[in-house]
């Protein structure tokens, strides 16, 4: 079980670093189910890991140029401040519709990022006072659910933000990392960590962030932006199965797999219903 779990650290190291999102969602399920740690445990060593191999995928990004740090420091800000209000909110919300409201907002957000209809108006230069609201709001969200920051922050980077699809993810790897280390600092005082396991997972899932944000660089920004926005359905689904139901969740599915399909289909054949419904005004 530890060499799967390494080897699936590393798939989400790749995810991490090509998406700039998907980071804790799939690493605390990893950590609990396959590593056999505790759920405190693995939410803390999940913040290790991922704030790490955000921080090094983000040094990367930089590098290329890939990378906006005005706007990734405004929403890292802003996201600490709104996931501390967030963590205070959670306690009154039970947190099974927590996360069943998270996977309806992820699949609204999964929806737009299918769609052609970006706002560029602001070309990645989006006023200081809109950064600060979106960081709140999407920091509020990360500090209900306990994860998910990377799934909201991306869309709302490229779709509200004007943002090229690659330098999303480079600036929200920088708003991961300062969210992921600014949480694991509040974990640490009352939940021990494995260190030696928790190195040897971030270690490998580094490497995995590195190959990440170098196919970031290869594949094209809408081929990328696309397959974001059907990894966030496929995610939003096994939420909703966990939360509302087989049935629910294997609807979302089944309503995914046909979206995938048509959406295949589409480019081989001229009349196409999905063209009309997901693509902006000409």
């Amino acid at each position: 079980m530890p060499v799967v779990m390494i080897a699936l650290a590393g798939v989400v190291g790749v995810a991490l670093g090509m998406l700039g999102g998907g980071g804790s969602i799939l690493m605390v399920p990893l950590l609990t189910y396959v590593g056999g740690l505790e759920p405190k445990q693995a939410i803390a060593t999940s913040l290790l890991v991922v704030g790490a191999t955000s921080a090094i995928g983000a040094i990367g990004h930089a590098r290329a140029g890939r990378l906006r740090w005005r706007c990734g420091l405004a929403f890292g800000l802003a996201g600490m401040a709104g996931a501390y209000g967030g963590g205070l909110l959670a306690g009154f919300v039970p947190r099974s519709v927590l996360l069943v409201g998270f996977a309806i907002l992820m699949c609204a957000a999964g929806v737009a990022m299918l769609r052609d209809r970006i706002d560029r108006s602001h070309n990645g230069r989006a006023p200081a006072n809109r950064l600060v609201v979106l960081g709140l709001a999407v920091g509020v969200m990360t500090g209900l659910v306990g994860a998910g920051g990377g799934f909201l922050l991306v869309p709302a980077l490229v779709l509200l933000g004007g943002l090229q699809m690659p330098v999303a993810v480079g600036t929200s790897l920088l708003v991961i990392a300062m969210q992921s280390l600014a949480g694991l600092a509040g974990h640490l005082v009352s939940t021990p960590i494995d260190w030696r396991l928790a190195g040897l997972v971030a270690a490998v899932a580094v490497i995995g962030g590195v190959v990440g944000g170098q196919l970031t660089a290869v594949v094209e920004p809408a081929v990328l932006r696309k397959g974001f926005g059907w990894f966030v359905l496929a995610v939003a689904s096994v939420i909703l199965a966990q939360e509302a139901g087989p049935i629910v969740g294997a609807s979302a599915a089944v309503m995914c797999v046909l979206g995938i399909v048509m959406s295949v289909g589409c480019r081989r054949f001229e009349i196409c219903p999905w063209r009309r419904l997901m693509a902006g005004p000409a």
